[in-house]
């Protein structure tokens, strides 16, 4: 919670620069980030938090105890192959995609809404005041399934997320430093707080990249009032913008994702070893 409250204005961000149309393609997050302040001011930027706060507490807690607990039963009689971890990855994160996907959908959609608004021209903002009167407007306006919008993006990223980012990426750089010396430096790593900020970061910069596709798709869908599936979003936007619109707010992504992952693998691995040496001691 320490870390998604830190990171959550390069979120806000991230959500900005993905909406943007072709016509601003070169804006860069600190341009973003200006406009955003020079708008609205330092409380803009924390729009949407508690919200936040609540599916990190449920996705977060469901996904990793749920992956966990699957290994530790995978393990019982022989180290798990790498497949096998893979499929416990991606259950997890469908798993906590499922438990944290009500206060995400309503957290996303709004939020999304709320800080793109005025990126659109007059007549197509949506003009929520707060979130509670958003809430209000679109289900007065969609019904219950505008709160559906990109369900099918939404657990797909978490389960990219998972298998890419917080579990067996994680696990695979963590085995491979400790197996192998780093090149040029002929450096050992060993089982200490240098190789889970290394392990965490490498795991974090893959997991943006590969799911930053789908998070700019699903951002996209979240942000329109029409009814637009995931491949005609995509083959507008290849289609006006190119390739790399699918790697839009890839920076304040990975500035986010970077420190919580960093921050989430550290503490974990120490409530892990402190765990270990109670149950040592019994």
């Amino acid at each position: 919670t320490v870390a998604a409250s830190i990171t959550h204005p390069l979120d806000l961000t991230k959500i900005r620069m993905q909406t943007l149309g072709p016509a601003a393609q070169s804006s860069s997050m600190l341009a973003v980030m200006r406009v955003s302040l020079a708008e609205s001011g330092l409380r803009s930027f924390y729009t949407g938090l508690s919200a936040s706060l609540l599916r990190q507490m449920s996705y977060t807690l469901v996904r990793l105890g749920s992956y966990e607990e699957m290994k530790r039963r995978m393990s019982l009689r022989s180290p798990p192959a790498t497949g096998k971890l893979l499929l416990a990855a991606a259950i997890a994160g469908a798993l906590g995609g499922i438990a944290g996907n009500p206060a995400g959908m309503f957290r996303y959609i709004l939020l999304v809404r709320m800080t793109s608004d005025s990126l659109k021209r007059p007549e197509q903002r949506y003009g929520y005041r707060n979130a509670l009167t958003g809430l209000v407007n679109l289900l007065n306006e969609e019904g219950v399934k505008g709160l559906c919008r990109g369900l099918g993006t939404n657990t797909a990223r978490a389960v990219l997320m998972n298998v890419y980012v917080a579990l067996p990426r994680y696990d695979f750089f963590k085995a491979t430093l400790l197996k192998r010396r780093l090149p040029l430096v002929d450096y050992q790593f060993r089982d200490n707080f240098l190789l889970h900020f290394t392990a965490s970061l490498a795991a974090a910069t893959c997991g943006t990249t590969v799911c930053s596709p789908v998070d700019v798709i699903r951002t996209r869908i979240m942000s329109s009032s029409a009814r637009a599936s995931p491949v005609r979003v995509l083959i507008r936007s290849l289609r006006d913008e190119g390739p790399m619109f699918m790697f839009k707010g890839w920076t304040p992504a990975f500035m986010r994702l970077g420190p919580n992952t960093v921050l989430m693998f550290v503490f974990y691995e120490q409530l892990k070893n402190w765990w270990s040496s109670i149950s040592h001691h019994r």
